[in-house]
């Protein structure tokens, strides 16, 4: 059966796609029904409109538009570019345009003709695509993240570990002999006159015997089996205790002390670890305070937590050493003696951490530093089983 081009005519008016035919000046000759659906504009109008289908293109897209028609009167054609138009009721609406050369039977140039159809619901899709693509991929850079951290973590709680184990056995060979040589002071003590010419060594022997069981009690605190048990105790109160045991010391470096704290309800925690806690603390801010400075002590409480911050006015800490304050055995106060090996707040943490909660660090060199204890109000701990330990 032969077909007529009525039925050709019928197809193209039938189409979804908006369908136009240019002549080779770019003039539009024909354009289908679809336009109306597509853009709001009749056939008519697309007709009366002099630089057609321009004027119904986003401004952003026109140039480009204008580029591809150009050349498609050059003879070119092309596939799927994608643009934007504004409807007659104002909505975008992303579109996609496909070229080519129309020729007659005797290769005769006709123009060129347009095939546009609607893309939005694929652009939309893409870009959602896009959006859960950017999504996951923040998703994958957190949780490397988080990984990287857990495994730094891990080698540094593998390092802490080494690092007790090692100062607990240490500690362990020098407790003993330090016991006899103590007992022996205190057996030859008494017996020196205080006119002797070398009675006032005996201070400073006394003085580094305690000093020497203060890092033995130190590196036994890196390798612990388990927390103390948790009792119910007024923190105000112990804090007051731990000012009241470092007056002597506050008082040496003439650093005064200040308390700000009301008191409140009674925690649930292990006493003598918090007690530890709060002595390092203070005892550092102590060191780290220029003479006639003050060291404050602030208390405050949520619905879980309690905070003991303590605020210092000595040099502050370098940007570059503050990752490493923790670390055992690392000091920032190199030549100064007496000051111990750098574990206190290495076992403070510790202490902390194993209780479920943090020390936080504010700092700003030439002003001075803020170190904050957060405890949880109460804990519940088990002891643990022999091949279990705390760090």
């Amino acid at each position: 059966m032969e077909i007529d081009d009525a039925h050709f005519r019928l197809v193209a008016d039938s189409t979804c796609d908006w369908e136009s035919w240019h002549g080779i000046d770019g003039k539009l000759l024909w354009v289908n029904p679809a336009v109306v659906q597509h853009t709001g504009y009749s056939i008519g109008e697309c007709y009366a409109i002099p630089d057609y289908p321009m004027p119904l293109v986003a401004k952003k897209d026109r140039r480009r538009i204008e580029q591809i028609y150009q050349s498609a009167k050059e003879g070119s054609s092309g596939n799927d570019v994608e643009f934007t138009i504004i409807h007659r009721n104002g909505e975008t609406r992303s579109m996609a345009v496909s070229w080519q050369p129309m020729f007659d039977s005797s290769h005769r140039n006709l123009g060129f003709r347009t095939s546009i159809r609607d893309v939005t619901e694929r652009r939309k899709m893409r870009d959602q695509l896009r959006l859960h693509a950017e999504q996951l991929e923040q998703l994958v850079q957190e949780r490397t993240a988080r990984i990287q951290y857990l495994e730094r973590h891990r080698q540094k709680i593998e390092k802490q570990a080494a690092l007790g184990q090692l100062a607990a056995a240490v500690a362990h060979e020098i407790n003993n002999p330090l016991a006899g040589i103590r007992n022996a002071f205190e057996l030859f003590r008494p017996g020196v006159p205080p006119n002797h010419r070398h009675y006032e060594l005996l201070g400073l022997i006394d003085r580094e015997i305690e000093h020497i069981a203060s890092i033995v009690h130190q590196m036994y605190q890196l390798y612990r089996r388990y927390p103390l048990t948790p009792t119910a105790f007024s923190l105000t109160q112990t804090v007051r205790e731990v000012l009241c045991l470092l007056e002597r010391v506050a008082g040496k470096k003439r650093v005064s002390l200040n308390l700000q704290a009301v008191d409140g309800p009674p925690v649930t925690l292990p006493e003598g670890d918090v007690k530890q806690v709060l002595y390092n603390l203070v005892c550092n801010a102590i060191q780290a305070s220029p003479e006639g400075a003050e060291v404050t002590v602030r208390l405050s409480q949520s619905d879980e937590e309690v905070a003991v911050a303590v605020e210092d006015h000595g040099h502050g800490i370098h940007e570059d050493v503050l990752p490493s304050i923790f670390d055992a055995f690392f000091s920032t106060r190199d030549g100064q003696s007496q000051m111990g090996m750098g574990l206190g707040l290495s076992v403070s943490r510790s202490i902390v951490e194993t209780l479920g909660g943090r020390i936080d660090v504010q700092t700003q060199v030439g002003r001075g530093s803020i170190f904050t204890a957060v405890f949880p109000k109460s804990i519940d701990i088990s002891p643990l089983s022999d091949g279990d330990y705390e760090t």
